[in-house]
């Protein structure tokens, strides 16, 4: 749903359907990068019994298919880094089957829970990765990604410039290599994956490569599309295009909560009708350490505009009082506090800018989570730094508010807790009741 979502508000006026290549109709490419745990996750293992016959009969067969249409295939695997922030969000999907992967052992039965132990898939990564430098012809270049190292089907191949990485996922890893192919001079790159956050990185990096074209091979049966990443950057203009994953990920992603109620149609239109925000977007993207508290006031407009288009509020404060009070929306239904959104702001920086924004960089420069919106709980995994505020509940009583119009007597809220009313009141505070306290 997100990249249908996100692909109506990337397309021109046209649709981007009718930029995209159906799934039978591939775009001619030199190079195709594969993100590997996707291709695990997609090919059928029947007829397999151990895992020397998924990498003969399934795994190896599959690249072999990709070659014939390329001079070049990359394979690019996850690392697993314990203590990460992307570890945490895995814990949370479950406990897996723990089964050691060597040639003669048996493939378990359910494959998804084998798949969510981080050691069962780093194990089978690296088992694939031997197997498609040992057994591939040399005819074309293969590289495969092994933990921090790559490999290469072609004996003494220069891989300085991909080797060694850091890089915890695929999803910017890819972009190493895509950098690597193009310095070699292929101009025609392929990235297979079924993650938005790709798409958008590939939309944002097409700016950087005016000769290039990088297709975004994406999905998966019926929903498979060749999406076109250098039409839709050249559509959306040079500086949108730059300032796309910060808006991507500021607006919802995988580390950074989405705001109620609001997807990304909706602040894409806004951010069309707020085009003062883009160059906040940009810079916090391409010098994501240069963040300060200034940059708030235009993030607030954007937020208090994607909460009420017709709002003259400047300050989410402001707005979350005037929508509570005169427009009667639930908390559900009106932005976060000043001091919730600049720990979102925090959140947003840390993935947008110091994550995707060194994407193309071998080894990025990250610093810790925990000055970035995030803490470490009891059990020493991260969570979302909220906010700073004390809980509303245990601290503001006089979130009460009453509905008088006509006084504030005996059956007023106020009244019955022994409370002064305020602007939240339908009175706004200016009643007899609070000259009498």
């Amino acid at each position: 749903m997100r990249i249908l979502l996100l692909c109506h508000s990337l397309g021109n006026s046209q649709g981007l359907e009718k930029l995209c290549k159906p799934s039978g109709e591939a775009p001619v490419a030199d190079v195709i990068i594969l993100d590997g745990a996707a291709i695990v996750n997609m090919l059928r293992r029947v007829g397999t019994k151990t895992f020397q016959e998924y990498a003969t009969l399934v795994f190896l067969p599959y690249i072999k298919a990709q070659l014939r249409n390329v001079s070049r295939v990359d394979i690019v695997w996850d690392m697993y880094i314990q203590g990460s922030l992307k570890s945490t969000a895995r814990e949370k999907r479950g406990k897996g089957i723990r089964r050691r992967v060597t040639a003669a052992n048996t493939i378990p039965g359910n494959w998804q829970e084998f798949l969510r132990l981080d050691n069962n898939k780093t194990e089978l990564f690296e088992f694939l990765a031997h197997q498609v430098v040992e057994n591939l012809s040399t005819e074309k270049e293969v590289y495969t990604t092994c933990g921090e190292n790559v490999l290469c089907t072609r004996v003494n191949q220069n891989v300085s410039a991909m080797a060694p990485c850091s890089h915890e996922e695929a999803d910017t890893r890819m972009f190493v290599h895509a950098m690597d192919a193009e310095n070699r001079g292929h101009r025609r790159i392929v990235l297979r994956t079924v993650d938005t956050d790709v798409l958008v990185l590939a939309v944002s990096n097409a700016v950087r490569r005016e000769n290039t074209e990088i297709w975004v091979a994406f999905g998966t049966g019926k929903h498979f599309r060749y999406i076109p990443a250098h039409e839709i950057a050249t559509s959306l203009g040079h500086d949108k295009a730059r300032a796309l994953p910060m808006f991507h990920a500021f607006t919802g992603c995988d580390t950074v909560s989405s705001f109620a109620g609001r997807g990304k149609k909706t602040a894409f239109d806004i951010w069309k009708s707020f085009p003062e925000v883009t160059p906040v977007f940009i810079t916090l993207r391409e010098t994501p350490s240069s963040f300060n508290e200034e940059y708030m006031s235009v993030l607030e407009c954007f937020v208090v505009l994607l909460y009420d288009r017709t709002s003259s509020e400047t300050s989410v404060n402001a707005a979350r009082q005037h929508m509570f009070s005169t427009k009667a929306r639930s908390l559900d239904g009106i932005p976060p506090t000043s001091a919730a959104l600049l720990q979102q702001v925090k959140r947003t920086v840390y993935q947008g800018g110091h994550i995707w924004g060194q994407s193309h960089v071998r080894v990025p420069e990250v610093p810790s989570p925990d000055a970035w919106g995030w803490k470490k709980n009891a059990l020493h995994e991260w969570e979302p730094l909220w906010t700073l505020l004390p809980e509303a509940a245990m601290s503001c009583s006089e979130l009460i508010k009453c509905h008088c119009v006509k006084g504030c007597r005996g059956q007023c809220k106020c009244v019955k807790a022994n409370l002064k009313c305020t602007t939240l009141c339908q009175c706004r505070g200016d009643c007899d009741h609070n000259e009498g306290n």
